[in-house]
């Protein structure tokens, strides 16, 4: 209790939706609890008290506005919390106001240490208590099931235990499923040219078709266009595992293939009536890759399904990946992956999407106090619904590519833990109806999410931060709650340049001791030290390591998780059969992200979960959901699943129908968010939050080979050593992607010895 002032105040008057009620507000070490009568117009009936508990790490702002005695006003403290409750709370004394809100700041941004949330403390009671959550995912069963085992080489794939103890690469799982003809010491190799040392290795293996989602971060490619043969070789791998005969390197995977080559028990893999339609868009992005993919190379009858296009997918957009070459990263060379084919997708990074669910929350953020609706045009502008679809619809891309055209996907972002997640985790979910079921959804959570390292931790701010709470009319922290962005920050082509600059500015300037000057690495921007000893050192003593007193970073925390379970609702609310789960599991899943009463989240990989030992520590969330299954059980759910009947298929896919406001997790009406039907934003990343234009909108930015690129602007340019145009070929090439004339004059004013020497230091 050292931390509290006040650990009880009477008399306070709690204002939320434009309604007050008189209660006594308690502070304990872990929650608020606001006990209160509720209001009534019947004195025959008998009323029970009510609380209102608020776990100090949901709160995400905490504004004190003090009045003095002499203007007769209460003192207020305002709570804006992570899961949209907005709260009021207002005090006739305004010492006791100040000592509430001191409180409440010592609880929250004052604990250092992750080990000192509720988390380790927390003992449930039964049925829950006599439960085991962290049993239901285990990483052998779930590649078991997949066909793929340690003891041999199922379906051309085996699992690697290089990474056992997390030397190898510190943010992966332990155990690694790659291609039975890759060696463990190619991996060694291979590792090193992947940021993070997260190089590609299989998430899921379709049953049918044995096609596979691979995983990874971004190439070191760099400004010298630098490339690994033991990636490529891994990769040619990986898209031959589905192929009795290995891939000829020097053929282009992408060319059509016989109708007979692509038999198998099942029967022939040309498109069925029964599969689900395409849209306009779907079939508009299928084109646009076959168009590149098959490169005029040959005559043959082309059979829907039966040409395999094996796809790298770039996440990010074009001219961010361009980018991030100044920096030693980027994207592939397609002249040293002939076999395959690259599409962008063009998915904003962490702090678009931050600044994105920062305007949503503008159109609420008034909910404590009036009960009107949100202004739908500021809902409208904050675009959430636009990258909602995005994600849609890279993940229509994904699935059509394994189920459809039966063809290998490598999914990467920048370090492949953010939007390689959610796109990952999604395609999953169209294409394997367990992952739809309760079970399978949890075995994906902690598969694609937890055991191959999504920063929640990083993401999700458990110990707040300073510029979180704020006085009015005083400063704390140094900032205010809300800092905009500047024109163009995060999502202009010339501030994606911009950036890149100045972080390899900061990056080889050995004085700076400032990481807060680099943006996050899936922000796009965090440089990468080249030399794979530094690497693995850096990320070994990485950042918030579990006995380090730790800060939350806000510049790092992005919705990334929250936009997951939103575009799982919006397939749940275009498939309202073909889920086990429903709305509510997905809207307490994401209350318990940031409650920190269970330890699932509390750490940003599998290394740092197991050296905390919070299996022995704390609880499993999977308890809370398992011990209450019936309130989480979607009544219309319909288990069967038979290709030839339509609407049972194993396949589902996002469509293009349209997008709905989550109102539920809002707190808000259907009428409120989403209006009529007939005004319901449309699936359709390109023109956002808007009625649909008459061409259809594709998330595609771009596609690549090694011999053509539609809307991919020029091929990624090879920068000769010794040539001190390095930078000039970099703007010219920016050019070609549209970028507006400031981001390449800014490159071409860098003086000659500034671009020699980012030279060197790249080298």
């Amino acid at each position: 209790m050292e931390r509290t002032r006040i650990a009880k105040v009477d008399d306070v008057k709690l204002v939320r939706r434009g309604e007050q009620v008189e209660g006594t507000l308690h502070l304990t070490p872990h929650h608020l609890i606001f006990c209160y009568m509720p209001p009534t117009t019947t004195e025959e009936i008998k009323v029970r008290p009510r609380e209102l508990w608020i776990t100090y790490p949901i709160i995400q702002t905490c504004s004190l506005r003090p009045s003095p005695p002499a203007s007769h006003l209460p003192s207020s403290i305002r709570l804006r919390c992570r899961d949209f409750t907005f709260v009021c709370f207002c005090f006739a004394d305004e010492k006791k106001a100040r000592d509430v809100y001191d409180s409440i700041r010592a609880w929250t941004v004052k604990l250092g240490k992750i080990e000192k949330l509720y988390a380790f403390t927390y003992q449930p009671q039964r049925p829950e208590k006599d439960l085991n959550g962290w049993e239901i995912y285990n990483a052998r069963r779930e590649w078991k099931r997949l066909g793929i085992s340690e003891k041999g080489t199922d379906n051309g794939w085996r699992i690697s235990r290089l990474n056992v103890d997390y030397s190898f690469s510190p943010t992966y799982p332990a155990l690694l499923p790659i291609p039975s003809s890759i060696s463990d010491n190619t991996l060694n190799y291979a590792g090193k040219y992947r940021s993070r040392v997260r190089l590609p290795v299989l998430t899921y293996l379709h049953p049918v078709n044995n096609c596979s989602i691979t995983r990874c971060a971004q190439p070191l490619v760099g400004i010298k266009g630098n490339r690994s043969i033991q990636d490529e070789k891994l990769l040619l791998a990986i898209f031959s595992t589905s192929q009795s005969d290995p891939i000829i390197s020097t053929e282009p995977l992408s060319r059509p293939r016989s109708r007979q080559s692509l038999r198998s028990d099942e029967g022939g893999f040309e498109r069925l009536s029964s599969d689900p339609p395409l849209t306009d868009a779907e079939a508009l992005e299928d084109q646009m890759i076959n168009q590149t993919g098959n490169d005029g190379t040959s005559e043959e009858e082309k059979v829907y399904g039966a040409q395999q296009h094996n796809l790298i997918v770039d996440a990010r957009p074009t001219v961010n990946a361009f980018a991030m070459q100044a920096v030693g990263l980027g994207s592939e060379n397609m002249d040293n992956y002939k076999f395959a084919t690259k599409v962008y997708l063009g998915i904003d990074n962490i702090h678009v999407m931050r600044d994105s669910l920062q305007k949503v929350i503008d159109a609420l953020k008034e909910s404590d106090l009036t009960p009107l609706a949100p202004n739908r045009e500021v809902l409208a502008n904050s675009k959430w619904l636009k990258h909602i679809g995005g994600l849609l619809d890279g993940t229509g891309i994904i699935a059509r590519q394994v189920a459809l055209q039966h063809s290998h996907v490598l999914i990467h972002c920048s370090d492949g833990w953010d939007r390689t997640s959610q796109l990952s985790a999604l395609s999953q979910l169209c294409l394997d109806p367990y992952y739809r079921t309760i079970e399978g959804f949890i075995v994906l959570v902690e598969k694609d999410w937890l055991s191959f390292g999504h920063q929640f931790a990083h993401r999700s701010g458990y110990l707040s931060s300073e510029k979180w709470f704020n006085i009015e009319n005083e400063r704390i922290g140094g900032d205010s709650i809300k800092q905009p962005s500047l024109p163009g920050q995060g999502s202009g082509a010339g501030q994606a340049i911009e950036n890149a600059f100045l972080s390899a500015r900061g990056f080889f300037n050995k004085d700076n001791k400032s990481k807060d000057s680099f943006v996050d690495s899936d922000g796009e921007l965090q440089p990468y030290d080249m030399d794979s000893s530094t690497t693995k050192k850096a990320v070994g003593q990485g950042r918030g390591a579990p006995n380090d007193k730790s800060t939350t970073k806000v510049k790092e925390v992005s919705p990334v998780f929250h936009q997951f379970l939103d575009a799982t609702y919006q397939l749940l609310w275009r498939h309202p059969t073909r889920f086990e789960f429903n709305e509510r599991f997905l809207r307490r899943l994401l209350y318990h992200l940031f409650s920190c009463q269970y330890g699932t989240f509390l750490y940003n990989n599998e290394r740092e979960r197991v050296q905390a030992r919070v299996q022995e520590k704390t609880r499993s969330v999977w308890d809370y959901f398992i011990s209450r299954k019936e309130q989480f059980t979607n009544y219309r759910y319909d288990a069967t699943v038979d290709d030839n009947v339509r609407g049972k298929e194993r396949l589902i896919l996002p469509g293009a129908g349209p997008l709905r406001w989550w109102n539920e997790l809002f707190g808000r009406t259907d009428a409120e968010m989403n209006g009529s039907p007939r005004k319901l934003n449309t699936h359709s990343p390109a023109n956002g939050d808007t009625e649909a234009n008459n061409s259809p909108a594709t998330v595609l930015t771009g596609v690549e080979t090694a011999n053509s690129a539609i809307g991919a602007g020029a091929p990624v340019n090879v920068m000769p050593n010794g040539d001190e145009s390095d930078v000039s070929s970099l703007a010219a090439g920016c050019e070609g992607l549209d970028i507006s004339n400031s981001g390449s004059a800014e490159l071409r004013n860098i003086s000659s010895s500034a671009r020699q020497e980012m030279e060197v230091k790249m080298q």
